[in-house]
């Protein structure tokens, strides 16, 4: 990165470590919904013989998660692509992880890369990831029930909270794609339509980019990687004149227009 880049990016960065923590800050009781969601996930999944064990699913370390991998971009580093994924699951949400997408989908998506040399994109060194929210929940429906689990205390914090972190990330996006000016993935389009968990984050990217038409060219949609959605949707659509790049293209293009222009 030239300098300009570099102290663009810092700033970002910063920004984004404000935001969760400020976050976090305002919901002090979100740690104990998340813990009641995952111990109330367990007891469904251990019932059998109509008993049921009340053991934790998991531990809730990290209610509100920055990507602590961001810390390890130095101004030598040259970043390729941005990857905007949903939200913090089990695994990102770890102290010893605190970073996004190394659980499943994560390792999905190394495979892919590392399958696809000729994009010229290492997972490690040349992309960083963001999410929709930094909130934690096992899984993205889950955000809607953690909203549920904390209305049934008589609270009503979270959802208005939720809604905003989406303005936020989606602004962190565009301060990060105006320092790095490259492309950007969004992976996991299914909550972003009109009544979707993500609604106000497609709104509020819609607002962002409005007048900025090339780097809005440069946003591309995917299916997620959880499942292997992503990979297995590439192999359907590619075209048989078309290489792993130009059907990418395509496919994001569409999915963009799709989304954001549908």
């Amino acid at each position: 990165m030239n300098r300009s880049a570099w102290n663009r990016f810092v700033k970002a960065r910063e920004r984004f470590r404000y935001e969760t923590e400020e976050l976090a800050r305002l919901l002090p009781k979100l740690k104990i919904i998340q813990q009641k969601l995952a111990d109330g996930r367990a007891t469904n999944s251990r019932a059998t013989d109509n008993r049921a064990t009340k053991n934790s699913l998991y531990v809730v370390q990290t209610p509100v998660v920055y990507n602590s991998a961001l810390d390890d971009v130095t101004s030598d580093d040259e970043i390729k692509l941005i990857l905007v994924a949903d939200n913090p699951g089990r695994r990102e949400q770890e102290a010893k992880n605190r970073r996004y997408l190394v659980g499943p989908s994560g390792k999905i998506a190394q495979k892919f890369f590392r399958e696809n040399p000729a994009l010229g994109i290492d997972f490690f060194k040349n992309v960083i990831i963001l999410n929709k929210t930094p909130i934690h929940s096992p899984r993205t429906a889950d955000l809607r029930e953690l909203c549920r689990i904390e209305e049934e205390t008589g609270s009503r914090a979270l959802a208005p909270a939720l809604e905003e972190s989406q303005r936020t990330m989606a602004a962190l996006l565009l301060d990060f794609h105006e320092a790095l000016q490259t492309p950007v993935w969004i992976i996991g389009y299914s909550e972003m339509r009109r009544g979707g968990i993500f609604e106000v984050y497609t709104e509020r990217l819609k607002s962002l980019y409005a007048d900025k038409k090339e780097m809005y060219k440069q946003i591309y949609f995917y299916r997620h990687f959880s499942m292997n959605q992503f990979t297995i949707d590439l192999k359907k659509q590619s075209l048989p004149e078309e290489n792993t790049a130009k059907s990418l293209k395509r496919i994001g293009e569409e999915y963009r227009q799709r989304i954001l222009e549908g």
